[in-house]
């Protein structure tokens, strides 16, 4: 038989590989005699996930596929907790937990590991990038590589380097996100820098076999072990192989071949002994319909779908009844698996038309596998097989059909795949705002701004400073504060009304976080306040100039009683925060005396520090306003003002404000208010400098300042100039 000629001939010079490949080949023809001549490959499975099962099969990896991998050596669980809370407030410990593992990927040698995907979510993206706190590393299974680090401070002299074997490591991997256990992982990996080669799947030399067949469109193929048959078989489905074992070194090629054929057979031989098939002819042909041995459909692993399995319809349609799908364990895009499945369906449909052919001599140049045409007789035809026999050769014909030049268009589907951005390193800014009027009037309102310029940060841990080392004092969340600095100096402004012509220019630290504009009222009710420097501003209008850059207009300088620095401007480079309730209010005593705090994200490779600006501010009395200097007809003076309140960002001139101090006290002073000529103190809004003392500074002090400040519980206001001595 055909089959035993063709085994015994590809085992003699191919080795066992050719007599896989002679039992490819002949098998169609045992098929014809003895049955069904349908063959099962490796299956398509659905995405797996990690393993760490002993025995379980390490697959080859070819091209660029997704595939899960098997747990070779792990930890147990690194249990860490943190203390929040202080004086006064209840303590909370979090706990949380992280692993250290070793996932065996591939049984040969990889190029990379690309994207890897944690429960159906991404943990590391494109750029390398781990969504998660922990350490990746990759072994790419060459026959030189080391012991990984960590496995052998664990195992010692004993750790093996799983040479031939590419595995990854990953260290103290955090598992909050996770259910506190290790995630089904799946890994995209690069084994091979460019298209599937037939030659890398048959695994051996090119002196033993040369494997000419190319595998246009293939991006992966996961080989999952068994005998090369199954390999060889999954392959002849889509990508039909033809072998030659006449030769130093079996040859496999397509067997499908796009050009002209090779040859044209003569005139078939008659048999004149009448003892075989068309003893007058030569020869016979044989057409048989089955349509269940016509496949309707290839199930594959789509790349435009995150390698997740994809089906194409051979003609773009389902067909009702029994249907057979191929499983192709490859990757590939779907137009292109679509146009494999109707050339599948289509060599199906037609290889039921056969021919024996009988002729008296076989040119030398034709072999098996081979593609020939025929006279007065229409297509191409394959030489499935020959048999030497008295009366001549008897060939096995197979009719070709034929195929499209280019495949049609097909959809991949909806893929929910996860959003991979790159965590960018966290921008952090501090601050203490004026008492807001509502909480405790004695505690620091201390906020921290945290932000990015990417929309992949997830938040940062914040800590505050004591004693040289960080406390944890919670985190930030995942929401961006609205953060920037100045492109253009803010001038000095009297912070009296709205200015309607002056304007700023802010660069925001994202080009896709947005400002708005509001109305009068809306400002006069709190809208659009920021912090720039440490002045406390707000604007009516935003006007957007591209990459991030704003303009703010119609400015209200000075707010929350930061009126003394908006008389001195802000320069350009000062911060900007935008008070929109994103900032963070931090728990005074956590923070306690801290003058800085530190925030450390996914991204970031050390802590970020912030120092706190104007600290002090909540507790610290408003600057007195209306200052006003009248001389008596006594000759002295009588100074006056009215007083302000903390918590009252808006004071009315004919209302009284609450009085926020335990005492209502001022003290009034001559020169420097750091280091005062002369001082007094009052317990009213008002005091008079009789003539006598007055003669006297104008005698020793003319052209010195006379100024008032509030005396609070905790601190004093800024200055207000009254008068200068004359």
């Amino acid at each position: 038989m055909a089959t035993l000629v063709l085994t015994a001939v590809g085992t003699a010079v191919g080795g066992p590989l050719g007599g896989a490949l002679g039992a490819l080949v002949g098998g169609q023809i045992d098929g014809a005699i003895f049955g069904s001549g349908s063959r099962e490959g490796q299956r398509l499975q659905e995405l797996s996930v990690t393993t760490s099962s002993y025995g379980t099969p390490v697959p080859r990896h070819f091209g660029t596929m997704r595939a899960a991998g098997s747990i070779i050596w792990a930890t147990d669980l690194v249990e860490s907790s943190e203390e929040t809370g202080g004086k006064g407030q209840p303590s909370v410990t979090t706990y949380s937990y992280s692993t250290s593992f070793a996932v065996a990927l591939a049984s040969r040698p990889i190029a990379s590991v690309e994207r890897i995907w944690a429960d159906g979510n991404l943990l590391r993206g494109a750029a390398g990038d781990l969504k998660v706190g922990g350490t990746f590393r990759l072994h790419t299974g060459e026959g030189d590589q080391l012991p990984d680090p960590l496995i052998a401070a664990d195992l010692g002299a004993q750790c093996p380097a799983f040479r031939g074997l590419a595995y990854c490591v990953f260290e103290d991997l955090q598992l909050g996100d996770f259910g506190n256990r290790i995630p089904a992982l799946t890994f995209e990996i690069v084994a091979d820098d460019g298209a599937v080669r037939l030659q890398s799947l048959i695994g051996r030399e090119p002196g033993e076999t040369i494997a000419l067949r190319a595998l246009p469109d293939l991006e992966g193929y996961s080989d999952t072990g068994g005998p090369l048959q199954s390999t060889l078989d999954a392959i002849d489905q889509i990508y039909p192989l033809a072998c030659d074992a006449r030769g130093r070194a079996l040859a496999i090629f397509n067997a499908h071949p796009s050009g002209n054929p090779i040859a044209e057979l003569p005139e078939p031989a008659a048999d004149t002994g009448g003892e075989s098939f068309g003893s007058a002819s030569g020869r016979t042909r044989q057409r048989r319909a089955d349509s269940l041995q016509v496949p309707s459909g290839l199930r594959y692993y789509d790349v435009e779908r995150d390698f997740q399995t994809g089906l194409q319809r051979a003609g773009g349609r389902a067909i009702p009844g029994r249907n057979r799908i191929l499983q192709f364990p490859g990757a590939l895009k779907a137009d292109k698996a679509r146009k494999l499945a109707d050339d599948a369906a289509m060599r199906a449909g037609w290889s039921q038309d056969r021919m024996a052919y009988r002729i008296a001599e076989l040119d030398p140049s034709l072999g098996p596998g081979q593609v020939v045409s025929l006279r007065n007789r229409p297509g191409k035809w394959r030489i499935e097989s020959w048999e030497w026999r008295e009366n001549g050769l008897e060939l096995e014909l197979l009719r070709l059909p034929y195929l499209r030049g280019s495949g049609l268009a097909a959809d991949a589907g909806t893929a929910l795949s996860p959003r991979d951005v790159v965590p960018g390193p966290t921008i952090l800014h501090a601050f203490e705002l004026p008492w807001d009027g509502i909480s405790a009037p004695d505690q620091p309102s201390i906020h921290a701004a945290a932000s990015s310029a990417t929309t992949g940060w997830t938040g940062a841990t914040l800590y505050a400073e004591r004693s040289g080392s960080l406390v944890p004092i919670g985190g930030t969340g995942t929401k961006r504060c609205v953060t920037g600095e100045l492109v253009s100096p803010l001038a000095a402004s009297r912070a009296l009304f709205i200015d309607r012509q002056a304007s700023v220019e802010v660069q925001l630290a994202s080009s896709d976080i947005v400002l708005t504009s509001a109305s009068p009222e809306d400002v006069a009710n709190g809208a659009n306040r920021a912090v720039v420097g440490e002045e406390i501003i707000q604007f009516c209008d935003a006007h957007e100039l591209g990459d991030g850059r704003w303009r703010l207009a119609g400015l209200l300088r000075g707010r929350g009683g930061t009126e003394h620095i908006a008389l001195g401007g802000v320069p350009a480079g000062a911060s900007f925060v935008l008070l929109d309730r994103k900032p963070i209010a931090l728990d005074p005593v956590e923070v306690g005396n801290s003058e800085t705090i530190a925030a450390i994200g996914l991204a970031d490779t050390e802590e970020v520090i912030a120092p706190i600006i104007a600290r002090g501010r909540t507790r610290k009395p408003l600057t007195p306003v209306h200052g006003r200097s009248r001389t008596t007809a006594n000759g002295g003076c009588e100074l006056s003002w009215r007083r302000r309140a903390r918590g009252s960002w808006m004071w009315q001139g004919t209302v009284e404000v609450p009085m926020r101090e335990t005492v209502e006290r001022y003290e009034v002073g001559v020169g420097d208010s750091t280091r005062p000529i002369r001082s007094w103190e009052t317990l009213a809004p008002f005091f008079s400098i009789d003539a006598a003392t007055l003669d006297q500074l104008r005698a020793d002090h003319a052209g010195a300042p006379v100024w008032v400040r509030q005396v609070g519980d905790y601190d004093r206001s800024e200055p207000l100039l009254l008068t200068m001595i004359d």
